[in-house]
């Protein structure tokens, strides 16, 4: 992407953009670039500090592993999204390591770590803009949390369901069991069984084509 282009789209993206100075805006534009991600595609390993992540086409997931390589995920980004918890140099609060993969082909515009944290140092302004995006990605990771730990199966697939057919807006959820277990922190088996449960009350319909909602307020009333 060319200066100008880089330069209107952060104008449009980071609200502290027209209140730091011309050098840093032009330091900022040197150090991005726009990346292209494979389906399956590593972006960001651990506690490296890969920069802050835009998506500009395509999904994102990040998630947390443990040593026995069992992974939850945190949530994911989609076009218009940003990654910030990418940029550990960035925020020195956040201590555990966090993985980000490509889930489809995606466009990303990455700004440089080390130019980030540098910037955000002269301007406290992209600091407190840094943190304040941080926070609300840790609300999300409290949701997902507290639906581990203390919520149903069903009332969490249903709040799934839900969600995403809220944010694609389409009855059909096109996505396999295996993507939606990963998704919640659960087994593919664990998935299917209730998605069956579902069916069989007439809920959502299921096929190879992924998952139709049927009665959209009994599936609600499970979210409750």
């Amino acid at each position: 992407m060319e200066k100008p282009a880089l330069e209107q789209f952060f104008k449009e993206i980071l609200p502290f953009w027209e209140k730091i100075p011309d050098s840093d805006r032009e330091y900022i534009c040197r150090n991005s670039g726009v990346n292209a991600y494979r389906k399956g595609a590593h972006i960001h390993d651990g506690n490296e500090c890969s920069g802050v992540i835009f998506v500009r086409s395509g999904s994102l997931r990040l998630y947390m592993m443990s040593e026995e390589g069992k992974d939850i995920t945190l949530y994911r980004l989609h076009r218009g999204d940003m990654c910030m918890l990418s940029a550990s140099c960035v925020l020195s609060a956040v201590t555990f390591d966090v993985f980000v993969d490509a889930e489809e082909d995606s466009e990303c515009c990455v700004i440089g770590g080390a130019a980030f944290a540098a910037v955000s140092e002269r301007n406290p302004c992209v600091k407190i803009f840094a943190l304040e995006t941080a926070v609300g990605r840790f609300s999300d990771v409290m949701w997902v949390i507290q639906q581990i730990l203390f919520m149903s199966m069903d009332r969490r697939l249903a709040i799934f369901l839900s969600d995403e057919s809220a944010r694609t807006r389409s009855d059909t959820i096109s996505l396999t069991h295996g993507q939606i277990a990963r998704y919640m922190g659960s087994a593919r088996e664990v998935v299917s069984r209730v998605l069956k449960y579902f069916a069989g009350e007439g809920i959502v319909e299921v096929s190879r084509g992924g998952i139709k909602i049927i009665d959209k307020k009994r599936l609600r009333k499970l979210t409750l």
